[in-house]
């Protein structure tokens, strides 16, 4: 599920759509930044890649300050944002 955006604010996606993954699909692509919530706690990573591994998706972000590289499994995802 998608919360529809008011004119000039960024899609905020809740569920594993078709339209949430080519949103991921695309910010990997262009290096976007992802602003995701996991567990209570909010990220804004820099997309590197998706991986999938047996069943399962993750995203690969790069926290900004530190350079670390971190694998978020979608599943675990409560809600996640691209930026511009």
């Amino acid at each position: 599920m998608m919360r529809r955006p008011r004119t000039g604010t960024i899609p905020e996606y809740t569920r594993l759509t078709p339209d949430a993954l080519d949103a991921l699909e695309r910010a990997v692509r262009e290096r976007r930044r992802v602003a995701l919530r996991r567990r209570g706690t909010e990220y804004v990573v820099v997309a590197e890649r998706l991986e999938t591994l047996a069943r399962d998706e993750a995203l690969h972000g790069r926290l900004p300050m530190t350079g670390e590289v971190l694998a978020f499994p979608l599943h675990d995802l409560e809600s996640f944002a691209v930026l511009p």
